[in-house]
């Protein structure tokens, strides 16, 4: 299986002067063109995926409406590839009007406390490892020998490391991963190696020259 993994565009709630805690928002003008550039380019790279899975929050599905376009398929929204603390502790989603804020502390710090305190039933890091994590094996049993393309957050792309590389709770390294860049896992089958194969992370070319082709 190929699993590329693509964060979302700029938000508004990216940016450094953004003052609304945690809430839904959509992209900015420059998210828009940047996931413009993407859909322009990820073909030359990703000539034909079998599906496109879409984290269910605005950013995200923005990010992804100009690839569904471009490659003639339709989204298939899930819940598990929203940012964490976005969900409960059993995976659901939290109403898009209604996000809890974030704890004062960063969630690899507790991985095992809710990073929502001030509402029941939220997710600590541990709980969105598992969503994720489900969200890979689902698509090891369901898309074998496939190409898979995710848009998700830079969170999901970096629990996704967590994942593969068999990380413990305490994780010592920060991944992070540009707006719209572009990270490209494989499956591989060999009894005698290692189960999967990272080719590139954070893969941003598309948005090189953005000024001058938008």
């Amino acid at each position: 299986m190929q699993l590329y993994m693509v964060r979302h565009g700029q938000s508004y709630v990216n940016l450094k002067e953004w003052e609304g805690g945690n809430r839904d928002e959509g992209l900015t003008e420059l998210g828009q063109r940047q996931a413009a550039a993407l859909a322009r380019w990820l073909p030359g790279e990703v000539a034909a995926p079998d599906a496109i899975f879409c984290s269910t929050m605005r950013r995200a599905i923005q990010t992804a409406e100009p690839l569904s376009e471009v490659y003639d398929l339709p989204l298939r929204y899930d819940d598990r590839l929203r940012e964490v603390g976005n969900n409960r502790l059993d995976h659901t989603a939290w109403p898009s009007d209604d996000l809890p804020d974030y704890s004062d502390f960063w969630g690899s710090e507790r991985p095992f406390s809710s990073i929502t305190p001030e509402r029941a039933m939220g997710e600590s890091l541990m709980h969105f490892r598992v969503r994720v994590g489900s969200f890979i094996e689902e698509l090891i049993e369901n898309h074998h020998r496939e190409t898979v393309i995710a848009v998700c957050h830079g969170g999901v792309i970096e629990t996704a490391f967590d994942h593969v590389f068999n990380v413990g709770p305490w994780r010592r390294c920060e991944v992070w991963a540009h707006n719209t860049a572009v990270t490209h896992f494989e499956l591989v089958e060999h009894p005698l190696r290692e189960t999967w194969r990272l080719h590139f992370h954070s893969r941003i070319e598309h948005l090189q020259r953005l000024d001058e082709t938008v």
